[in-house]
Order: C-alpha cells, then structure tokens, then sequence
C-alpha cells in the first residue's frame, strides 16, 4: 500500500481512564506514521491532548454511555457519516458502547475493525443484568468483529469461555506504559504512605481500602486517595466516620500521578473487577510493592507475595492484614518493589504493545482487496 495508511480510533468517552490513555499511547506511538483520527463521544482530556500532536478529532455527540436504542441507533448512522468522509483503511473501536456501534459502521462500510476489550461487561462481579446485556451484545457482536485484542490472558479465556469469538478472533496483547525516566519510590523508607489511584465509583470499591484503614494498628501511617468520580463525598463521609479523616487525603484528579507514586511507599487497588489496570502498572514502574484484589487480570501483574499481595474481593481483614505485613516490614516493601519494577520492564513496555498491535493491523490490511 503506497499512502499512508488511514486509522480510525474511536473510544465513548474522552475523560480521564485507562481506556483512553491506552489510545492516547497507541496514538502517540503510531503518528506520524499513520494518517490517524480519533471519534470520542465528547471532547476532553483525550482529544486536547491528541490535537496538540497535529490529529484531527471528531466528536460524535449521540455516542454516549448509557443505553437507549435511538440513541444508539443514531450513533451508527453518524459514524458512519464520519467512516465515509474520512475512509479510514481501519477502524480499532475501545469501550464498551464505541465498541458495538463502531463495529457495526464498520461492517455496514466494509471497513476491517479492531476492538480491545478493556475488561469485559459480562466478568464475574458485574451486576446481573449488566453481565447478561452484555453478553449477548458481545456474542452478537462477534459476528462482525476482524480481530479483538484483551488486555490480559484472564479477558481472552473468559471470552471463550462464554463464546465471545474465537481462537482465530482473539489476541492477548498485555497493556504497555512508557518506560522512561520517572522519580523511583523508596518504599522502604517509614512511615510508608498508602496509595490508591482509582476513580471514585462502586466498581473501584475504595470504602473497602477505608475501612481496611481503620483496622491498621499504626493510625500515623498516612494514606493519598487519588481521583474524583460520584463516590468520592461519600468516601470522606465514610472516612470521618471511622475516625481516620485526619489520615487520609483526598487528592481528586491530578495530573502529578507520578511524582505520587514515587512518595508513596504501598500501593492499593481494592476493586471488584478490571482488565489489566494501568494504575497497577505504573506502580510496578515506580517501584511500589502492590497489594490488590484476585479478580480478572490483576494476578497477570502481581505475583502473590513476590511483588505484592493478592487479597478477595470485598475482604476488609485480608487487605488490613496485607497492609500490616507491609508497613511493619520496609525491606519487604523495598524487595518487593524491586521484583515489580523488574516485572514491569520484561512484560509491560509501551514498545512491545506498539509492536504487537502494529503486527495485527498490518495482518488485517495485507487481507483488504
């Protein structure tokens, strides 16, 4: 192919989440050497960052999250309005909602499309009817998809598992971040500072890490929530009613996650279910001993009492008590975080996800008439 190959991505959202810095980086990583686009739902974090490098953005207003036929309808036939002005050589749709409709545009403009799954709607712990929605959109959809790539081997087996595509459809390809130069942690230095870098929704579950909190034996250990999101004031409710509000600070959305981390000595994901989350990995690049839940792909990122602890979900005691373990143990935490950072650069650099995505689109196209 002489031109410049043309890429289309299209993600619902343009806030601020690991979804979108997944695009933002596949972006980044792939411009100027693809013609690229980016069709978000609104304009945000993502698209103002992306335009500073030279993409042409578009904003397609009925691609919104919640679920209304008309709606949803409508967002097909604009996205199709976009695929035919643009004529993109390929199409790689994120998030849930982009994902059924840009492959459904895609399919209607006989233009090959790449979805990545960043977890699925149906995993174990959504609730009931999201799951079962879900999985029969993904099945359906699976009829029209040319590849779906997951973040983590847990997403992969899931989906065949339920018979959301096949060997032949399916990829892993782990999430990648840059691995340049950011400020280290020294976790081993006391008190070690506790860390949780999340939206504040139910899914993230940061009154279990609060009330794990409480239980700690050492009330000057001190603890940075990071994030905003619809749970965030009943958090500090919670947080002054277990007597620990003076502990902890809520920090809201900052854009110094780095420089957080490397202050930090612990850090923390108490959620009910992810893909592969990019929080845990930047972690791991600081050099942070991680303790986390045991749901979908976290265990492909920490490895149980070598980087880290894996506690259940929703178990206020085990994470209390993988928390002591640390704190009383600095040479632990330093151990630990040095296997993590290690962990980080032979499995989860941003070059090798670039390589590997780059691999299936020049597989698609070298397919196209």
């Amino acid at each position: 192919m002489s031109r410049k190959i043309t890429i289309l991505y299209i993600i619902t959202r343009s806030d601020l989440g690991g979804a979108q810095a997944y695009v933002k980086d596949l972006i980044g990583g792939f411009h100027p050497k693809y013609n690229i686009h980016l069709a978000t739902g609104l304009d945000g974090p993502l698209t103002q960052s992306v335009k500073s490098l030279g993409i042409s953005t578009h904003i397609i207003p009925s691609l919104i999250r919640s679920i209304n036929p008309f709606t949803d309808l409508r967002a097909v036939l604009d996205t199709m309005r976009l695929i035919r002005k643009i004529q993109p050589d390929l199409i790689h749709v994120n998030s849930t909602k982009a994902g059924i409709t840009g492959r459904i545009a895609g399919k209607l403009c006989n233009v090959p499309t790449v979805f990545t799954a960043h977890g699925w709607s149906f995993s174990p712990n959504t609730p009931i009817a999201r799951r079962l929605l879900g999985l029969f959109s993904e099945q359906l959809a699976t009829f029209i998809s040319t590849k779906i790539i997951c973040v983590c081997d847990s997403d992969r087996r899931l989906a065949l598992r339920y018979q959301v595509g096949n060997e032949r459809i399916l990829s892993c390809i782990p999430l990648g971040i840059n691995k340049d130069s950011v400020p280290l942690a020294q976790p081993g230095i006391q008190p070690p500072r506790i860390i949780m870098v999340a939206r504040f929704n139910e899914q993230k579950d940061q009154p279990t890490l609060l009330k794990a909190i409480a239980q700690l034996q050492d009330p000057d250990v001190p603890v940075d929530f990071v994030g905003g999101g619809i749970s965030l004031d009943s958090c500090k409710t919670l947080a002054r009613s277990l007597g620990i509000d003076r502990q902890v600070s809520f920090l809201g959305d900052r854009s110094d996650v780095p420089e957080l981390l490397a202050r930090a000595g612990i850090f923390v994901l108490s959620t009910h279910y992810e893909g592969l989350p990019i929080s845990i990995l930047e972690a791991l690049r600081a050099g942070l001993p991680v303790v986390a839940t045991k749901v979908n792909g976290i265990p492909e990122e920490v490895e149980d009492g070598r980087t880290g602890f894996l506690v259940a979900n929703r178990d206020v005691d085990g994470l209390a008590s993988a928390l002591e373990t640390l704190i009383r143990n600095p040479d632990l935490r330093q151990t630990m975080g040095e296997f993590g950072r290690q962990k980080f650069s032979r499995e989860f650099t941003l070059d090798r996800m670039l390589s590997e995505t780059e691999k299936i689109y020049l597989e698609i196209l070298s397919r196209s008439p």
